[in-house]
């Protein structure tokens, strides 16, 4: 009887989607059923932007990626079902955004995310 290996989560190529200048391989890493939770300034904890499915997270992903500014992951830990990692943008003009995001993975795929984002104001 043999053993069946389970996809894990790829953090380089989180990693490589990041800092890449497309969202294609980011979008990747999501399930087909995916949700993204994101709480900052204008989306308070109480009423937070969902994006349900990977057709509304990669139009989300392209419009952030498009733009003129570098994106780094900082920091990224692996648990079993979940990680967590740090981004940090930043605008040719200095302007700097942080982003905390906790993921919930099902074979080796994204199933939920929330991100807490903050910027230079």
């Amino acid at each position: 009887m043999g053993t069946t290996a389970v996809p894990g989560f790829d953090t380089e190529s989180l990693r490589r989607g990041i800092e890449g200048r497309t969202a294609a391989p980011l979008v990747s890493l999501y399930a087909p059923d995916a949700e993204v939770r994101i709480v900052d300034r204008y989306d308070q904890p109480s009423r937070p932007k969902v994006l349900h499915g990977r057709d509304e997270i990669a139009e989300m992903l392209d419009d952030v990626y498009s733009r003129d500014m570098t994106h780094r992951l900082d920091r990224c830990v692996v648990q079993g079902d979940r990680a967590a990692f740090t981004e940090e943008c930043t605008y040719p003009d200095g302007e700097r955004v942080l982003a905390e995001s906790m993921l919930s993975l099902r074979d080796g795929r994204i199933v939920e995310q929330t991100t807490i984002q903050v910027w230079d104001e």
